[in-house]
């Protein structure tokens, strides 16, 4: 089956919120349907369209307006494109959503404390302590969806009732076939 419709899975959050995990196990149960699917994740989109913007807001938003731009010319084209991307500002996050059509923000919720204890690489601990500037969260602003379509918090779900709300809704809406009838 191919997405007629192609959709943008605009995932948001903190840094170690789940995003790349969930983008990944998405794009996964979408293949399993047969739907067309791309993840543009944001580490592997500043490596390759970005290379060279720094981190503050003006590059941090022509890095999302970048990922946008792509999503769009993706779903436009039947693709479900799924982002993994901080995208801390909420006007850059709504000047994509009216630029692509079927944009589903996902807000992938956690709180400082729970980030801080999983971060195997220290930087919560860095940045809480002002080792890190411009840290998302701590010393820089993330400015959460006020009405995303999907919330999920990696804190209270786990992964898989997060993957369930997700693809429930995705269903619900018409974006994907019922496992079953993929499978038939």
């Amino acid at each position: 089956m191919s997405n007629p419709k192609g959709a943008v899975l605009w995932f948001t959050g903190l840094s170690g919120s789940g995003k790349s995990t969930l983008s990944r196990l998405i794009e996964t149960e979408l293949r399993k349907r047969g739907c067309k699917v791309e993840v543009l994740d944001g580490d592997e989109v500043r490596e390759n369209l970005s290379k060279g913007l720094g981190f503050s807001k003006e590059d941090r938003d022509t890095n999302i307006r970048r990922i946008g731009y792509v999503a769009k010319l993706l779903s436009r084209n039947g693709v479900i494109a799924i982002t993994a991307a901080i995208s801390p500002y909420q006007e850059v996050r709504g000047q994509v959503r009216a630029t692509c059509r079927n944009f589903i923000e996902i807000y992938a919720e956690c709180s400082i404390e729970e980030l801080t204890r999983r971060d195997v690489k220290g930087l919560y601990k860095k940045a809480l302590a002002g080792e890190i500037k411009n840290f998302t969260g701590v010393s820089d602003p993330y400015e959460a969806p006020e009405h995303p379509e999907i919330k999920v918090n990696s804190e209270q779900q786990s992964e898989a009732e997060s993957l369930a709300l997700i693809m429930g809704y995705l269903q619900q809406n018409g974006f994907i076939p019922a496992a079953t009838a993929a499978r038939a």
